[in-house]
């Protein structure tokens, strides 16, 4: 007869899972509450699951992304605005500024949750097992 083994195995935390979870603004853990107690401002603690949320640390992270992905989506659209359209330039400045703020306002929350759900996943940055 074999000797079981006692040890358990640290839970599996599905990384795409978090991201997706982050990027709803919800918890990466339950999925449930929102993790922001103000426009990105991170909730001490999930009301929902206890999820400790402080020790979270995305810092230049989804800045970074979502310059990357807002100007990846807006420069090409630029592009083929002034191809087909030739708008004056002063109608240039004013749409893709407005439509860069706008994007940049409703994707660096969504960006910064993935992040986190991420980390979660990751158990990094305050998110290691409790021992």
């Amino acid at each position: 007869m074999q000797a079981q083994n006692n040890t358990q195995k640290p839970d599996e935390r599905s990384s795409w899972h978090a991201i997706m979870r982050g990027w709803g603004q919800k918890c990466p853990a339950c999925g449930q509450a929102t993790i922001y107690r103000a426009f990105l401002k991170v909730r001490d603690d999930c009301p929902h699951c206890g999820l400790h949320l402080a020790g979270h640390e995305a810092d230049d992270a989804p800045p970074y992304f979502t310059i990357f992905i807002v100007g990846h989506v807006i420069i090409p659209v630029a592009l083929l605005v002034e191809r087909f359209y030739a708008p004056p330039i002063w109608a240039h400045a004013l749409i893709f500024t407005i439509l860069a703020v706008a994007a940049t306002l409703y994707s660096l929350p969504r960006v910064k949750g993935a992040v986190i759900g991420w980390q979660w996943a990751l158990r990094m940055h305050g998110f290691e097992e409790q021992r």
